[in-house]
């Protein structure tokens, strides 16, 4: 599905409440919206409809019981406040969200939205309930609730979702399917442990999410020289025979694919012109490729030319 763009100076004032009411109900479920948001993009990757809203002003929304009679009600959504501050209410729990927070709604249940102004991002994502490891008791338990966006399954659910609105054109098809997944598994995982019911999650949901917080890992460590399969093993409780079988599917042992992403990083470093006064060997060092000729040959294998030059092609000569 092609992302729907809503841009509020777009539209005719008089109709413009009136459009912005049809696209928000196509894109998430029928609600009673208050205000009408700068922007709104909305699209699909896969079973899960991704949407983001963006707002300088203070808004909300409520969805009632005749709103949940005239739509498909076994739906659940994920906010994830991107920017800004809001609340969202469900069964009489509050979640109070600050960037990077996120809440659980069930749409089967009437909720409240309030987003304070000075600028807000807030990024949907919603999927048949179904989807999700829980019961109806434990989704009420859940619902309304602030999930921290800083630490545990929840900081990863965040940085993922918040990164998906930018890919809703790009990634089409299967890759947009998987990457709609990994969001689902990840927040399985999440459910799963403000439940104490990790072991329930489906054996491919919990490898996968798994797998999932290693490459997060990976990525916060990239710099540390130190960093290899015995320590990413042991900071996730799991044998490195058990961290190489994970990796089997990914077509790179660990290692190949730490030392790809460290090239990837210094690639990205070496094309860029604020960082032109840095040398290509402190580069290297950076991210844990330290000695200047290891780092020239790793990176003359991996894209056919030595640093120096793949810098200067990329800035122009400079």
């Amino acid at each position: 599905m092609t992302a729907v763009v809503f841009r509020a100076r777009d539209e005719r004032p008089a109709r413009r409440e009136e459009r912005w009411r049809h696209v928000l109900a196509e894109a998430v479920g029928p609600l009673e919206p208050r205000g009408v948001p700068d922007r709104f993009v909305a699209g699909s990757l896969g079973a899960v409809a991704v949407s983001e809203l963006v707002d300088r002003r203070p808004g909300g929304a409520r969805r009632t019981r005749a709103h949940i009679s005239s739509s498909d009600p076994d739906l659940c959504k994920i906010d994830v406040l991107a920017h800004g501050r809001g609340a969202v209410e469900q069964g009489g729990s509050v979640a109070a969200l600050g960037p990077g927070d996120l809440v659980l709604v069930d749409l089967a249940r009437p909720a409240t939205w309030e987003m304070a102004g000075g600028g807000i991002r807030l990024v949907v994502v919603t999927f048949p309930r179904a989807l999700l490891p829980a019961g109806p008791d434990a989704l009420r338990a859940l619902t309304g609730r602030r999930i921290a966006g800083d630490r545990g399954a929840g900081a990863l659910v965040s940085a993922l979702a918040r990164q998906l609105p930018r890919h809703l054109d790009d990634m089409g098809g299967a890759d947009g399917a998987r990457l709609g997944t990994a969001v689902l598994d990840l927040l399985g995982a999440a459910v799963a442990a403000r439940l104490g019911a990790e072991d329930e999650l489906p054996p491919e949901s919990r490898r996968r999410a798994l797998l999932i917080r290693i490459h997060a890992y990976i990525e916060r460590h990239l710099g540390d020289p130190r960093l290899g399969p015995e320590g990413i093993a042991a900071a996730h409780h799991i044998s490195t025979r058990w961290l190489h079988r994970l990796f089997e599917d990914e077509q790179e042992s660990v290692a190949a694919w730490i030392r790809r992403r460290r090239l990837e990083r210094c690639r990205r470093d070496l094309a860029d012109p604020a960082l032109a006064h840095v040398p290509a060997g402190a580069v290297g060092e950076r991210w844990g490729l330290g000695g200047a000729a290891h780092f020239s040959r790793a990176f003359r294998a991996a894209y056919g030319v030595p640093p120096g030059a793949f810098r200067r092609a990329a800035l122009g000569g400079r």
